[in-house]
């Protein structure tokens, strides 16, 4: 074996392809940078033409996989592999991934469904999948909630476009239901008054929205109501420890007694 000529060869084929391979990594540093501050000028731009915040995400998350697609195939390039080629490879490995994660396609199919018909929107308060939580944003494959209790869950568009969903606050304002009770000695009408008291003063009840009180259950010792407040979507919670808080006071200053236990006779046979 003539060492000489294999030396030659290797020095020549490290000289050829370190220089493509090195000149590669540079156009890979650059690349991920000029992304970085396109993905931004994108953001900031969808922002001031006050694009959907919905669409928003969405579109940069997009934007951000293809020219990450184009780097890759200018990197080949350089290095000096048949960008065609490379493309034929692409398409099938493309094929072959794709029916490998087919859920995952019909996340993205889900997701461009959302925004299509947008069943939700960014802020919403939704129920979806057993969970509740305020859409923090809609990406390419999933949509991230943000629960009462700040915990971040993420859900799978796919599913989520085909599925029931409940939106908490889509209608702008939403009525708390709250169940109470009172002894019967206090009287409907003094009941419903104290009541009524506690609405009114409450800071995020809805005034110009006829709130009920009513009567559902009459026991002889308890009168039980049912009370239905109108309150803007974002103050829900708010509303109903609020309402519950005034209530329980408005009951001490007026006097509005508990209901009295049952009494219980128990007969001995001697």
């Amino acid at each position: 074996m003539n060492y000489d000529l294999v030396r030659a060869q290797l020095s020549a084929a490290i000289t050829l392809y370190g220089a493509k391979i090195a000149l590669a990594l540079v156009a890979f540093i650059i690349g991920r940078l000029i992304i970085g501050k396109i993905s931004s000028l994108v953001s900031n731009v969808m922002s001031r033409r006050k694009v959907d915040v919905d669409v928003q995400p969405f579109l940069s998350s997009l934007l951000v996989v293809l020219l990450n697609v184009m780097l890759l195939l200018s990197i080949a390039g350089i290095i000096g592999i048949e960008t065609s080629s490379f493309v034929a490879v692409l398409g099938a490995a493309g094929l072959a991934v794709g029916l490998a994660l087919q859920g995952s396609l019909a996340n993205f199919a889900g997701g461009v469904l959302i925004l299509i018909f947008k069943p939700y929107r960014v802020g919403d308060l939704i129920n979806a999948q057993g969970f509740t939580g305020t859409v923090e944003g809609v990406q390419i494959f999933n949509t991230v909630l943000v629960t009462p209790d700040n915990k971040t869950i993420i859900l799978p568009n796919g599913p989520l476009s085909t599925s029931p969903i409940t939106n908490i606050s889509g209608k702008g304002k939403i009525r708390v239901d709250m169940v109470f009770a009172a002894g019967s000695q206090n009287g409907v009408d003094k009941i419903r008054a104290s009541v009524q008291k506690a609405i009114d003063a409450c800071p995020t009840a809805l005034k110009e929205i006829s709130h009920d009180i009513l009567v559902t259950k009459l026991t002889e010792n308890a009168i039980f109501f049912d009370v239905r407040v109108w309150t803007p979507s974002v103050t829900y919670w708010e509303t109903y420890y609020d309402v519950h808080e005034g209530i329980s006071r408005q009951f001490a200053l007026d006097g509005i007694q508990a209901p009295k236990p049952a009494e219980v006779s128990v007969a001995l046979k001697q």
